[in-house]
């Protein structure tokens, strides 16, 4: 699930990140088209995992989820999904 909240006085969105997963790590890869820093994800006690990121209005960013260092996930609440160069998709967020 994917939650954006707008600030009329800033010029970014906090946007809440939340996956359900059986794992012991989930991280966010991708955004700011960084794939090598990740943004490690909180565990919460319902076993879902979240992570709240600031990003820029007016911007478009692809990531995925990795879980567990070995398997990757699209965002089911994507607002869409581009091919990348390993013959699968990315989430995409537009803000």
């Amino acid at each position: 699930m994917i939650e954006k909240k707008y600030f009329k006085t800033k010029d970014y969105c906090k946007v809440k990140f939340s996956v359900a997963a059986e794992a012991k790590k989930v991280e966010i890869l991708g955004l700011n088209s960084d794939w090598k820093n990740s943004i490690i994800m909180s565990k919460k006690k319902d076993g879902t995992f979240s992570a709240d990121v600031n990003l820029p209005k007016d911007s478009k960013h692809e990531f995925k989820y990795l879980i567990d260092k070995k398997i990757w996930l699209n965002a089911p609440g994507a607002d869409a999904e581009a091919a990348n160069v390993f013959g699968t998709t990315n989430s995409v967020i537009s803000l």
